[in-house]
């Protein structure tokens, strides 16, 4: 039975999930001066999950707006300024590099660890701002009275607090409530799994500084230094319903990666593997929205709008989502900002935020979307099955590449600067 209503307590703005996303949102907020202003998770703490994560210059950017570039870069993490892809099956290599963009040079990717990451952004929050173990149950659009010329939404939590808020901004990941509530669409499964694991050398490594990738068949697997004794690493294949009753078993998972599905892959692959603590191994299972849903959907209505995956959920591997959410936050928090500083409607701001990045994201979901039929095994079905991989293949790298290569070099600028 639920909880009985308690009295409710009013905010400016309530973000709902402590993840990347969210500790974003809420950093950026704080820093343009929102102070009735809290931030909700379910679970009873911040969370540790998770291995490492790619920061592509986007992302770093994000971090220069929120003021945490320099704390991170504390942490030595060496910048990748190569990515080298080798196609197991053809002997082919390519190279790209990973310099930033002609007037930002130098930049490349950092691989950072995920914790450090959520702690940094989870250090620059008051207490007070930040509400655990606090599970949305319910939202409620309560129309503007004569008292106020605005809408309040009222959340219901599972231990029967209730919260007014003027704006709501929904960071709950890809089965995210508020996006329900919004309407979209839900998330479309990959029927692909990405398993991350983090290795560590006690005394150190001889890799240099490179993303090495590997494709074979349906799989994409890839390893990229952090520091000189630990390496992230990450392999994407096709999922089968017996791989999902491995996700919670991360010891069994890593056995399943080396003795199955890396098969094939070099031995400097196949070792990182073997030298990672399970503890730091997990299995998702990938789902994304579709390029349609996020150009004909509503991410907002009234003072409500989401971020992170809860807005774009990006089915693939290339690790681009947690940067995305970076920019949603210093992007949002912007056009908030600005709203307050010119006594604008706070609808007008979730509209600018929602306008700016609704074709960005649309353009990473359709790379998702058509990433999903380049992983595939299409030469089993033959001359046509050939032929229409070879076709996506070149619309990969004649049109989208160049543009999420633009996305990852993306500049979303200072929180209080005119936007792109």
């Amino acid at each position: 039975m639920p909880a009985e209503e308690k009295e409710a307590v009013e905010y400016e703005v309530v973000v709902v999930g402590a993840g990347i996303a969210g500790l974003a949102c809420a950093r950026a907020l704080h820093q343009v001066g929102v102070r009735r202003l809290l931030l909700l998770d379910k679970h009873d703490g911040v969370r540790s999950d998770g291995a490492a994560m790619l920061l592509y210059p986007n992302g770093w950017h994000a971090l220069e707006a929120l003021g945490l570039a320099d704390k991170l870069k504390g942490g030595v993490y060496p910048t990748c300024h190569l990515r080298k892809q080798t196609n197991l099956e053809t002997g082919e290599t390519k190279e790209m590099l990973l310099t930033g963009t002609v007037d930002r040079p130098g930049i490349g990717v950092r691989t950072v660890h995920r914790k450090v990451l959520l702690q940094a952004l989870a250090e620059e929050l008051p207490q007070d701002n930040v509400r655990f173990t606090s599970r949305l149950v319910s939202i409620k659009s309560e129309p503007a009275s004569g008292k106020t010329s605005f809408n309040f939404t009222k959340l219901q939590l599972d231990d029967g607090s209730v919260i007014r808020t003027k704006v709501l901004i929904g960071c709950d990941g890809v089965h995210s409530l508020v996006a329900e509530w919004l309407g979209l669409s839900r998330a479309a499964e990959s029927k692909r799994s990405i398993i991350r694991g983090l290795a560590e050398f006690e005394n150190g490594h001889n890799f240099s500084n490179e993303l090495q990738e590997y494709v074979l068949k349906d799989k994409r697997g890839a390893f990229v230094p952090v520091n000189g004794k630990e390496v992230y690493w990450y392999i994407t294949h096709d999922t089968g319903p017996r791989d999902l009753e491995a996700t919670r078993r991360p010891k069994r998972t890593l056995m399943q990666v080396m003795h199955n599905l890396a098969e094939g892959f070099p031995d400097r692959f196949v070792n990182v593997v073997r030298y990672s603590d399970p503890n730091t191994v997990t299995w998702t299972y990938m789902l994304y929205r579709s390029p349609w849903g996020l150009l004909l959907g509503q991410p907002h209505r009234n003072l409500i709008t989401v971020a992170g995956d809860a807005f774009h959920p990006i089915g693939s591997d290339l690790s681009l989502g947690s940067c995305m959410a970076l920019e949603d936050a210093v992007i949002l928090a912007r056009h908030i900002s600005s709203s307050m500083r010119n006594q604008h409607d706070r609808k007008d701001a979730i509209e600018a935020y929602v306008k700016e990045r609704r074709w960005c994201v649309a353009a990473v979901a359709a790379w998702s979307y058509m990433s999903v039929w380049t992983h595939h095994s299409w030469s089993e079905l033959g001359f046509c099955g050939r032929a229409v991989k070879f076709l996506v293949e070149k619309v990969f790298d004649w049109f989208v590449g160049p543009r999420i290569m633009k996305t990852m070099n993306n500049d979303c600028r200072d929180l209080n600067s005119g936007g792109n």
